[in-house]
């Protein structure tokens, strides 16, 4: 059996070694997506995803077990004036590289600058929302706009209900008007109401195109666009958000399995034949969805189609559980170890349940998942990285990931959650961040 020393010191030697991958420019400091790197900095330099602002939530967490090293204390510093000096130009919104990223490094980092971030937020909407220049025609019509937790309004949404809930200056505001623009968009069904990654009004050329696709989980879908809705009905006084949340969650149950007690949503709607129908991952899977029923139990809701939000969070958990899940059963079910698409991140999501109530099944999943990490991690003395897989390369083998969400900075902050959870018990304080706080014990 592992021991949480273990973990710990496998947590830090995957710590010290994206250190070692951190470099300086005359602009602050940047680290690589993946090494061997490239010859500079990458065009998401300060991001969560694949940047610096991910190594912010690592420092946040490593905090939680000892006080920073002078080295960790200079990188902290050096981040956040990297991250405030962008603001007044910022033009990204997102959840994983833009302004709501930015939003949660600052805070991560116990850190001034939150109130630029809001204003720039709320200077750059538009009366109905945000405009996403990636999004170009002849493939998007002008101005489309998007309504997800990651790349959208939703995500904008979580990051205004995050400052309100810290005093920022100008962010009720911000909340308000953002859930308004998310209400709009939402679209009746003969279940309750969806609302799809495009809105519909945007989405004639796409559908013409690729047919009517959803993605109905928590990074481009339903489940985290509701998740939003349902926090933000809390922490505004709104009813009619978290009843909007609760008519999203109705449909959301009619597109999933219910078997055997558990509950999976498909990745993708209709199904696309070259992917797995089923994945069980922050962004696709339950590990993400599950986050809606906490929120939904956050905001007070009773009962989605007859169930609990509590139940729907246990299926999910159930299913996660049963799949096979870390185990590789076959080429491309389970390649990646990361946060976003992998070990780390369900990891996250069942130590959270376990904090939150205690039950024995997520505490033993979770060292399940550790184990896994433990297993996988490619260790040089006091330094260790995990390598993915692409099944479909010849050479399946995948650089290490340096980053959060894809790297191994999000794992290493997963196992010394991990062994400091093992070590201090169910009330060890978490890490709330502005996409999970809800999920968290509640006081």
């Amino acid at each position: 059996m592992t021991t949480p020393e273990q973990y710990a010191d496998l947590g830090e030697a995957a710590w010290r070694w994206v250190l070692d991958q951190v470099r300086w420019d005359d602009a602050g400091p940047w680290i690589p997506e993946s090494v061997p790197h490239q010859d500079g900095p990458p065009e998401d330099r300060d991001g969560m995803h694949s940047g610096i602002g991910g190594l912010a939530h690592v420092l946040a967490e490593v905090r939680q077990a000892r006080a920073w090293t002078e080295e960790e204390s200079r990188l902290a510093d050096a981040i956040a004036t990297r991250i405030r000096s962008r603001l007044p130009a910022e033009t990204g919104y997102s959840y994983f590289d833009g302004l709501v990223s930015h939003l949660g490094v600052l805070s991560a980092l116990g850190a001034d600058g939150s109130d630029a971030a809001i204003a720039r937020l709320a200077e750059l909407r538009g009366d109905d929302g945000w405009e996403q220049p990636w999004m170009e025609p002849p493939r998007f019509p002008p101005h489309t706009r998007v309504n997800d937790a990651t790349l959208g309004t939703a995500g904008n949404l979580l990051g205004a209900v995050w400052a309100h809930r810290h005093g920022v200056p100008d962010a009720t505001e911000l909340a308000h008007r953002t859930a308004d623009l998310l209400l709009a968009e939402g679209e009746p069904t003969e279940a309750g109401t969806n609302w799809p990654f495009v809105p519909a009004r945007f989405t004639e050329a796409v559908r013409a195109e690729r047919g009517d696709m959803q993605m109905p989980n928590w990074s481009h879908g339903l489940a985290g666009i509701a998740a939003a809705l349902a926090v933000a009905g809390a922490e505004l006084g709104r009813p009619e958000l978290v009843d909007a949340a609760r008519s999203g969650a109705e449909h959301l149950v009619t597109l999933g399995d219910t078997h055997d007690d558990g509950f999976v949503v498909p990745h993708v709607i209709p199904r696309d034949p070259d992917m797995d129908e089923v994945t069980y991952t922050w962004c696709h899977g339950p590990t993400g969805t599950s986050l809606l029923f906490t929120a939904l139990e956050h905001a007070g809701v009773d009962a989605v189609a007859g169930e609990t939000p509590a139940q729907w969070q246990r299926r999910c958990l159930h299913s996660l559980r049963t799949s096979g899940i870390p185990g590789r059963l076959r080429p491309g079910f389970w390649d990646n170890d990361g946060r976003c698409c992998g070990t780390a991140g369900v990891g996250d999501v069942v130590l959270d349940a376990w904090q939150r109530r205690g039950v024995a099944d997520d505490l033993a999943f979770a060292q399940v998942l550790g184990d896994a990490l433990v297993e996988r991690a490619l260790v040089d003395r006091d330094r260790a990285c995990w390598r993915f897989t692409e099944h479909r390369n010849d050479d399946p083998l995948l650089p290490p990931g340096v980053g959060w969400m894809q790297g191994t900075a999000g794992i290493a902050a997963y196992l010394l959650r991990l062994a400091r959870v093992l070590r201090e018990g169910r009330t060890t304080p978490a890490v709330p961040r502005l996409d999970t706080w809800w999920n968290l014990p509640q006081s």
